[in-house]
């Protein structure tokens, strides 16, 4: 039996700040933190190139992202061994209207928030407070799933 978005959410991490320690890159190598995101609420999207699941909701993401432009951030970002090299080939100019990737090398921004496997996608709200966490992928532009991003 297939479980329900809402089944697959995991609170048990509610409220707990956000890494201070963890830094990923944006595409031009220079170092941030969720803090320089903070009075926005922010969706983190762990992701690889080689995860098939993570591939597969990219698009969707991308929807949201447009979807909720100004009220929520949609942040992917990769894992990948290959660096920019991996993630430039699948984030092809044109490809994605409006997720802007970043880098998490040496996965330190994972670590320092305990993922297991990928996709993780972790909802923190205006304040860096993780609302909550999903362990694999998520159908993102569907109703139920637009109602959990409002909780």
């Amino acid at each position: 039996m297939t479980k329900t978005a809402a089944e697959k959410i995991d609170r048990s991490q509610a409220g707990k700040p956000f890494p201070v320690t963890g830094v990923f890159v944006d595409r031009h190598q220079k170092a941030t933190t969720l803090a320089a995101f903070k009075g926005t609420p922010v969706l983190v999207n762990l992701w690889a190139t080689w995860c098939a699941p993570c591939l597969a909701e990219m698009p969707a993401l991308d929807r949201l992202a447009a979807q909720e432009k100004g009220k929520l951030v949609v942040l992917p970002i990769s894992q990948d061994l290959e660096g920019w090299k991996a993630v430039d080939k699948f984030f092809a100019p044109g490809k994605f209207a409006t997720l802007i990737p970043y880098l998490d090398q040496p996965n330190e921004w994972a670590l320092a928030v305990g993922a297991k496997g990928l996709p993780v996608s972790i909802l923190y709200d205006a304040q860096g407070k993780e609302v909550w966490r999903v362990n694999g992928p998520l159908e993102w532009d569907q109703p139920e799933v637009a109602a959990l991003l409002k909780s």
